[in-house]
Parts: structure tokens; C-alpha cells; sequence
């Protein structure tokens, strides 16, 4: 049971366009009732236009201690931050605000943390794999800085935009681990399949991959959360294969966010 706000209740909101599809706020606000946080997350639309001015006014909210971050705005708001971890410097982007005791913003970027720990939770370790990953936006930089740190034998990345897809590429092979290279909507040989897209989110969206060309031994994972099956994992499914959800990638760092938010991460 989440408690009635009050006039003392700490405010966190999550921002994004669209938000409609966002699980956190009812996961998140019980779980700061769960320790006894008095706080409350709730959904803000913001479109990109928009943005700096919302930006300017949230850091003039008095109550308001943090922001989670979802697309299209996860690039803009690390340029907001005064400080952030390291791997939201590495990768430039953040999903995670909190207000530092000067009033400025703190960043972290725990997508991947949730994408590959909901891998992790159906028996998956990508140690090893050949892995595919659809989308180099701010959920896919996050999910392929956590393959690589996770083990994978190559990473390949595909996008719609071959700047973007390449500057990610170049930044991976600059930590000296596992070969990233350019890939392709083509999943044949690889035994990790991850779209870290939106395809899916709406009626008539092309598929992230060639689903004929999945092999039933590839786990095959997805960040969308609405809907909770997306096209693409149903597809999986047919074949065979080991799939997690948003939804899964979601409960996985739900906790993650929770003690980022309130300073109890350990200063990462």
C-alpha cells in the first residue's frame, strides 16, 4: 500500500514522450513506502522541444529530488548534469537524476545493469555469446557497455543511424575487450539476440530482426514494456527460444533505482 502524499512528501517524477507505456511509478513509489521513504514517482510528457524549459523549472522545485529518464531524452539529460558515474560519462547518457545537496544533478545510466541481470534471471549468462544488439540510442549504449563488460566473445550493433552506431562501436573497442563491429538486421549466428528499440510499441512496426533467420537456441531479449509482449518476443517464442521482457529488464533494476535515487548505491 503506497501512502497518501502529504505536504512533506518528497516528489520524483519520470520524464519521456510517450510516457503511457512507463511501469515505475507504482513500483517504484511502493518501494520507497517499503523503506520508509516518504516520496512519490509520477509521470511527466515532455516533448524534446520542451525539455530545457522543463529542466530550468525542476531545478527550482524545492520537493523535487530526482528525475528517471526515459526516451527520447536520455542524451539531453546527461548535458544536464553536473556530475555523473563513470559509466554514464562513458556512455554520455543518463536514465537516472538525483539532487545533490547544492541543488545540481547527479546522473546514472542502469539499463543495461537491468537488461543483462534480466538475461541473468532465466539461466543466461552472455559470457562467451555472439551478440547482436538492434538500437544504439540511450538503452542500447547502456546494454552494449554491459555485454562487453559481461563477457561476450563480439558485439555487433545495429541502427539506424550509422553515425551514431559507429561512434558507440568506436568507444566500445577503445576498452580493449570484446570485438564490436557493425552488424545487421540478420540474427543468423548469434546466440543473443537484443532489440533496445521501439519497433514493436505500435500496431504495424517492422520487426527489430529477421525473425526467420533466429536460431530456437538464441535467448532473445527486449526493452519495450507496452506491450508487455512485443511482437518480436512472441516471435521468439514460436521458435523456442529463451526470451525476457521490458518488463523483466524493468523488475531487474527496479531495486537498482530505488537506492540511486536515494543515495544508497554506494556512490558509484
Amino acid at each position: 500500500m503506497i501512502p497518501a502524499p502529504s505536504g512533506a512528501t518528497r516528489l520524483y517524477v519520470i520524464v519521456g514522450d510517450p510516457i503511457a507505456q512507463v511501469r515505475s511509478p507504482a513500483g517504484v513509489s511502493a518501494e520507497f513506502a517499503a523503506r520508509g521513504h516518504d516520496g512519490i514517482l509520477v509521470p511527466v510528457q515532455v516533448a524534446t522541444a520542451d525539455l530545457p524549459d522543463f529542466l530550468s523549472m525542476a531545478a527550482r522545485l524545492k520537493n523535487l529530488d530526482g528525475i528517471v529518464v526515459t526516451i527520447p531524452h536520455k542524451f539531453a539529460c546527461y548535458q544536464a548534469c553536473a556530475g555523473a558515474t563513470r559509466r554514464a560519462h562513458f556512455l554520455r547518457t543518463v536514465n537516472l537524476m538525483r539532487r545533490r545537496t547544492d541543488g545540481s544533478w547527479y546522473g546514472d545510466m542502469v539499463d543495461g545493469l537491468g537488461f543483462v541481470g534480466a538475461a541473468r534471471a532465466t539461466g543466461i549468462d552472455p559470457s562467451g555469446m555472439r551478440a547482436l544488439l538492434v538500437g544504439a540510442g540511450g538503452a542500447g549504449s547502456a546494454i552494449a557497455l554491459e555485454l562487453v563488460e559481461a563477457g561476450v566473445s563480439e558485439l555487433a550493433i545495429h541502427d539506424s543511424s550509422p553515425e551514431r552506431r559507429d561512434a558507440l562501436i568506436d568507444r566500445l573497442n577503445r576498452l580493449g575487450k570484446a570485438p564490436v563491429l557493425a552488424g545487421s538486421a540478420d540474427p543468423a549466428g548469434f546466440d543473443f539476440v537484443a532489440n533496445a528499440t521501439p519497433a514493436g510499441m505500435k500496431d504495424g512496426d517492422p520487426l527489430p530482426v529477421d525473425v526467420a533467420r533466429l536460431a530456437p537456441s538464441a535467448y532473445c531479449g527486449c526493452v519495450i514494456t507496452k506491450p508487455e509482449i512485443s511482437p518480436f518476443i512472441a516471435q521468439a517464442r514460436k521458435l523456442g527460444c529463451v526470451t525476457a521482457t521490458g518488463a523483466d529488464m524493468y523488475r531487474q533494476h527496479q531495486g537498482i533505482m530505488v537506492d540511486f535515487l536515494l543515495g544508497t548505491d554506494g556512490g558509484l
